[in-house]
């Protein structure tokens, strides 16, 4: 749940890096969520939309902001972001560059997530 309030703390910080680890907490937070609030509203509407569309709008930037700083941590310039919008193939290879281990060392973008301690 740190890792979470983490991403949101940095609601629109585009620049540095971010590890795998902050990343995928987030998306495994932000898909609980969503299952909770579409089970929430489903059961008192019959319909899954309003609450779940507004958390959507609410956490739009800030996972778009981690995805940028996760593809920094690759190596990879955060345009690449735009390769999710080709159907399929685009995600997939969203998801590879994801799951890759950080670029050792400082580059472009920062230094390596992993060397730098955690502040608390």
């Amino acid at each position: 749940m740190n890792y979470y309030l983490e991403v949101l703390r940095k609601y629109a910080v585009f620049h540095g890096r971010e590890r795998r680890r902050v990343f995928w907490w987030f998306v495994l937070v932000h898909v609980g969520i969503l299952v909770v609030l579409s089970l929430f509203e489903f059961l008192l509407t019959g319909q899954a939309s309003v609450l779940v569309g507004l958390y959507n709008l609410a956490v739009f930037i800030p996972g778009l902001a981690v995805t940028v700083r996760r593809l920094h941590d690759t190596g990879r310039t955060g345009w690449w972001v735009l390769i999710g919008l080709i159907p399929f193939f685009g995600s997939l290879i969203l998801l590879i560059f994801m799951l890759l281990d950080s670029e050792p060392g400082t580059n472009q973008y920062g230094p390596n997530p992993k060397e730098v301690p955690i502040s608390s």
